[in-house]
């Protein structure tokens, strides 16, 4: 059998409007403008120019502030895409075909590697969101007052709402179609994404590789600085990050099978739910500590002013917010016409409920972070 497209892997690819047949091993070109539909390039242009943004700033972080660990981030996300995505795509290579079978397949974009499975704005969404979260987080100055940990568990919370609003669209919008007839992974789904997919890619991973990242570079930070240090370091939190999926997945992992997604649905829920509370409670924590540790001057000099925050977290996560805003707007006739849960295009839809909370959410992330630094 051929393990680059296998039955499963083509019917897939089929429903999105390509095949996997004869695909390019290395790297494939397209013309933006004849994808499938008019909001993958906007996609593509969202995420890979903020990746491109987010560089620039962690590049500014470590050359003008000595502070390593935004570029350390950016690396490790790379280097956590490169441990995870291909035993995702190509199972049977990795001897995971029984374990986990086939997930899922991205949509042809204008980039592709990897037989068309990966597209160059995949490899762009890591970088770009960490660095997002990490520098909200950071400048709500969560890190400076709890630590890696703590600040790492908000990373989750806000990597969660923001990844969400983009998790929730894509099967709709056909930048990847989930394999329906994998139950051992993409089951239990909380409408068309598996609830295994928001819980551990969309916040434990991320948690995982910005406590990592942090311990790493402020155990021995003078060591860190120069550029070995930065590839080093990025390189053990990216193949560590994993590691946290495998044992924050192992309690519903434990009850695969149709006859216990009940089980699984609670307890992935329950995993949900704490991401919320302590993320949400940090926010207000950060929220108010302006107010509750800003005390008169005692000398009749003004109290310093916090430093601004750095233009990548002004701008970028709002951009982020408004780009997917916009492109769950052109989704939303086709959402309120569905029937069953699928399109008249024979899309599947996603959670718009969800989809809202987490955008609200952002919204106020994106507001407690400008507070902090007014």
């Amino acid at each position: 059998m051929d393990q680059t497209c296998d039955p499963t892997a083509e019917r897939i690819a089929e429903g999105l409007g390509f095949s996997c047949r004869h695909a390019n091993p290395i790297v494939t070109f397209r013309n933006p403008f004849s994808l499938s539909n008019g909001t993958m390039p906007v996609l593509e242009l969202l995420i890979v120019g903020g990746a491109v943004f987010a560089f620039w700033h962690a590049w500014r972080r470590w050359r003008h502030d000595g502070d390593p660990a935004n570029l350390t981030l950016w690396f490790a996300s790379v280097a956590y895409l490169a441990v995870i995505e291909p035993p995702l795509y190509f199972p049977g290579w990795f001897g995971l075909d029984k374990q986990v079978g086939f997930i899922f397949s991205h949509n042809v974009f204008t980039v592709q590697f990897m037989y068309d499975r990966l597209p160059l704005y995949i490899v762009a969404f890591y970088p770009a969101l960490s660095q997002l979260a990490y520098e909200l987080v950071r400048t709500l100055g969560v890190f400076a007052r709890r630590g890696a940990l703590v600040g790492a568990l908000a990373v989750a919370f806000v990597c969660q709402v923001f990844y969400e609003i983009f998790d929730q669209l894509g099967p709709q919008l056909r930048w990847w179609a989930w394999n329906p007839g994998d139950t051992k992974v993409n089951k239990p789904a909380l409408a068309s994404v598996p609830m295994n997919s928001m819980f551990l890619f969309a916040s434990v991973s991320f948690a995982a590789l910005t406590y990592l990242v942090v311990r790493l570079t402020s155990t021995s930070p003078s060591a860190s600085t120069g550029g070995f240090g930065v590839a080093w370091r990025s390189v053990i939190a990216g193949a560590l990050a994993p590691l946290a999926m495998l044992i924050a997945g192992a309690p519903a992992g434990a009850f695969q099978g149709h006859g216990h997604l009940t089980i699984q649905t609670t307890i992935i829920s329950i995993g949900l739910a704490i991401v919320w509370i302590i993320g949400l409670a940090l926010i207000v924590d950060s929220w108010r500590a302006p107010r509750t540790h800003a005390a008169p001057a005692p000398a009749p000099a003004p109290p310093p002013t916090p430093a601004p925050a750095p233009l990548f977290a002004r701008t970028y996560p709002a951009i982020y917010l408004a780009t997917l805003a916009a492109l769950w707007l052109v989704a939303l006739p086709a959402y309120f016409t569905a029937t069953n849960g699928v399109t008249s295009a024979g899309t599947p839809i996603g959670s718009l409920w969800y989809a809202t909370l987490c955008a609200a959410a952002a919204t106020g992330v994106i507001l407690a972070a400008r507070r902090t630094t007014r």
